[in-house]
């Protein structure tokens, strides 16, 4: 229930606010705006090619309990994505609230499904992939330079209008990320420490 909320929260900022303002935030929705910029495809087909390359990573280096939730991740975002897209509907909405509103979304999204132990078959997967090799490695923070890798890519096909808010979605969509997780992390250590003290408690008694 978590990937499958996570993926409806992303798919519709996705489809309502990212595409339609032509937002480069570096993750699979914009790759597909820029191949469809280079090829002239459909964005929702080419969303479903890039993020089924990624759901073969993510079974190569991260294994089959990943992979297997990632597939209903997978599934759930072809599906709702391509629902919203076919809609065609725009909110005629000021972009400073545009990337507000689809950076709160997304994060939610990437949260619910990292934390249901499944990618969300984004780039996200470079990033739990680092991760799982050096615990060390920010999730938030490898998915923040991705980002921007692909930003700098999107500067050649849409200029610098589309950057500029790619970077502002970017940095507010990880800040909130990066926060999320890092309450998460500090509340199971706070649960692993209370039984570490509730063991030691019995133990005293024994």
């Amino acid at each position: 229930m978590k990937i499958i909320a996570g993926n409806i929260s992303m798919t519709f900022a996705y489809a309502h606010l990212i595409v339609p303002n032509e937002i480069i935030n570096g993750g699979v929705t914009s790759s597909a705006l820029l191949l469809h910029a280079l090829s002239g495809y459909n964005i929702a087909m080419l969303a479903n090619l890039v993020s089924g390359l990624l759901l073969i990573i993510c079974l190569v280096f991260l294994g089959k309990e990943y992979f297997f939730k990632s597939i209903v991740s997978s599934l759930s975002y072809m599906l709702f994505f391509n629902f919203f897209y076919s809609l065609n509907i725009d909110f005629d909405v000021n972009i400073v609230l545009v990337i507000l509103i689809s950076s709160i979304l997304i994060a939610i999204g990437y949260y619910l499904c990292i934390t249901a132990n499944a990618s969300t078959v984004g780039f996200d997967v470079i990033a739990l992939i680092l991760h799982h090799k050096n615990e060390k490695i920010d999730i938030a923070a490898t998915i923040r330079i991705i980002n921007l890798i692909v930003l700098i890519l999107g500067l050649l096909v849409y200029g610098y209008t589309s950057i500029v808010k790619g970077i502002a979605f970017t940095l507010f969509f990880s800040f909130l990320l990066k926060k999320m997780l890092d309450r998460k992390q500090k509340a199971l250590k706070i649960g692993r420490d209370s039984a570490f003290d509730e063991a030691s408690s019995v133990n005293e008694v024994k």
